[in-house]
């Protein structure tokens, strides 16, 4: 047991890496400031997208998004990072994460806004088109906040898992939390900035974790 605690829950270790877990902490937090908006706008973008006449539109938003939520993120990031400066693109490590991000959370948000958009009956478009409303204003003030209502709980749950995947920024030295626990790490030649950075996660998640669950059980009660 003291072999345990000493090597996954040493509190000496703690204090030493805790400034730089902290950095990290910050980090992450940015990150996740940045990219989830970025991918809740770009999937609402593909999902409105669905919406059009175009069957050449409506095709390229289909391979766009099958693409997208088939390539693995890991490896877009790395091929945005490393492979466009090639090609004298150079985001850096922050745009290069961002950019990563937009293109594989936009295609899972915008799965979620696509079926929560095909959710509303056909009549309450008919009915706003009635009352004078352009297809425009229709789909901003009756379809999409009816939509976004009926996704709330797969949006909420999308974006823990994007929270989650803020991790892998770390393969191109973006200094987030798990790249600042790597790094205490390999200093100290201790497991406990690894443990510690997975209880920040699970303090900072639980919330959106038992939000989610509220959620849940309110929809099953209505139905």
């Amino acid at each position: 047991m003291d072999l345990l605690i000493s090597s996954f829950f040493n509190l000496d270790i703690l204090e030493q890496a805790w400034p730089f877990l902290l950095a990290g902490f910050w980090m992450t937090i940015k990150l996740t400031l940045v990219v989830v908006p970025l991918g809740v706008a770009g999937g609402l973008a593909v999902a409105l997208l669905t919406t059009m006449r175009s069957r050449i539109v409506k095709w390229l938003v289909v391979i766009y998004v099958d693409f997208f939520r088939a390539f693995p993120p890991l490896v877009l990031l790395m091929f945005i990072a490393f492979g466009l400066p090639f090609l004298k693109i150079d985001l850096g490590a922050f745009g290069a994460v961002a950019v990563a991000f937009l293109l594989n959370t936009s295609s899972y948000y915008g799965e979620i806004f696509r079926a929560g958009i095909e959710s509303i009956p056909r009549g309450q478009y008919e009915a706003a088109r009635s009352t004078g409303l352009s297809a425009v204003q229709t789909m901003a003030y009756v379809v999409i906040p009816q939509a976004t209502k009926n996704v709330i709980p797969d949006l909420i749950s999308n974006t823990l898992e994007v929270v989650k995947l803020t991790s892998i920024a770390s393969v191109v030295a973006l200094p987030e939390l798990l790249f600042a626990a790597r790094q205490a790490q390999s200093v100290t030649y201790n497991a406990t900035p690894i443990i510690a950075a997975g209880i920040i996660y699970l303090v900072c998640l639980w919330p959106l974790v038992r939000l989610l669950s509220r959620f849940e059980h309110r929809q099953i009660a209505l139905h």
